[in-house]
């Protein structure tokens, strides 16, 4: 078992005092971000997001933003089981999709969580990149899921899972089946679930590090566990996805002088 002060110094390491801290303007900023027309490319795209609004100054000028690209041999090594230190606790929910325009976002209903060193976050909804954001050693995936998670004190936490072209994704084609095509059309269904343990590879091995978000406002300080093992999806699963968003992946970003953990 991993012990307290294990847990701590992991904290620590990551340098999060997520105890006793309130990130609520990482929730509440995005809402207030979309009355600001940012996009991918061009002039609204991300090398201007900073200079769209006042309140998108850190994806600019931030030192703590993700994505970053994720060098296993320079990252600490924790001896330890990852049970341990994450636990995740997903229950089938109804199927409440969106686009956004910026993404497919699949909303959850309460119940389903994310535990890290005894902390719990629950599970607000989950969207896809593509291509994928992170990269592992320089390689980038087809795509990347996103599991968005906020604390009873407003911390947040995002876990990130690759996608790879594979076989084809029978949980993943359920919302691909129901997924809106045009920008800010809603799709609720009520008699269909979505259990979002599905899209968890089998084994979660993580890398786990402080961050930011990946859209404006690039509100930093979030707590980011990305699994290092992919799950899969077909070439015409992935290439359904890209014709309605042919790029909604942001650049990678400098590392600076945070501190990546490998949890075994």
């Amino acid at each position: 078992m991993t012990s307290t002060l294990q847990r701590r110094r992991l904290l620590k390491l990551l340098g999060m005092s997520f105890l006793g801290t309130s990130f609520s303007s990482c929730v509440t900023s995005p809402a207030r971000a979309t009355t600001v027309n940012w996009g991918y490319i061009g002039k609204t795209g991300p090398a201007n997001w900073g200079e769209l609004s006042p309140e998108f100054q850190l994806c600019q000028i931030g030192r703590q933003q993700t994505p970053i690209d994720l060098q296993i041999a320079d990252v600490k090594n924790a001896h330890s089981k990852n049970q341990d230190l994450l636990v995740i606790n997903y229950q089938p929910t109804a199927l409440h999709l969106i686009n956004n325009g910026k993404t497919i976002q699949v909303n959850y209903k309460t119940g389903s969580y994310l535990k890290y060193a005894h902390q719990s976050f629950e599970l607000l909804q989950f969207h896809f990149h593509h291509f994928s954001e992170h990269r592992i050693n320089g390689k980038s995936y087809d795509m990347e899921l996103h599991f968005v998670h906020r604390s009873q004190t407003g911390n947040l936490a995002v876990m990130g899972v690759f996608l790879q072209a594979g076989a084809f994704n029978p949980a993943l084609q359920i919302i691909w089946d129901a997924m809106p095509q045009q920008q800010g059309l809603e799709t609720r269904i009520e008699d269909i679930n979505i259990d979002a343990s599905q899209f968890l590879p089998a084994e979660h091995r993580f890398l786990t590090y402080s961050g930011s978000l990946t859209t404006p406002p690039c509100s930093e300080n979030v707590l980011w566990c990305v699994m290092e093992t992919p799950i899969e999806a077909s070439r015409s699963q992935i290439a359904k996805f890209s014709q309605i968003f042919p790029h909604n992946a942001r650049p990678l970003q400098p590392r600076n002088d945070r501190v990546v953990i490998e949890v075994l």
